[in-house]
């Protein structure tokens, strides 16, 4: 498993559309067996700040599995309109650590 992580700065006119776009379109790709959960996060500190974390089965599940689907097409077709206000968006492999 891998873990893909992207950063948003969004200016307060597209925080609520982002929020309700990402609640709408998050379950589409989760319907990709290479996609094994995802959650939106917003900064407490900053409320302009988003983290997406999204758990891939593998990086190649990701990248040439779920990006050649119909699903994917569905996702970007909406969220790209974000992606001006994309600071990053990276996969991480575990080195160490715990879960509860």
């Amino acid at each position: 498993m891998i873990v893909e992580y992207v950063r948003y700065a969004l200016p307060a006119e597209v925080r609520i559309s982002f929020e309700q776009d990402y609640a709408r379109v998050g379950p589409v790709m989760a319907r990709s067996p290479h996609c094994l959960g995802w959650e939106l996060r917003r900064s407490q500190e900053d409320p302009s700040q988003y983290v997406v974390r999204i758990e891939w089965d593998s990086r190649e599940g990701h990248e040439l599995h779920y990006r050649a689907t119909a699903e994917f097409r569905a996702f970007f077709g909406v969220m790209k309109a974000y992606s001006d206000h994309r600071l990053q968006m990276e996969h991480f492999e575990l080195v160490t650590g715990s879960r509860p």
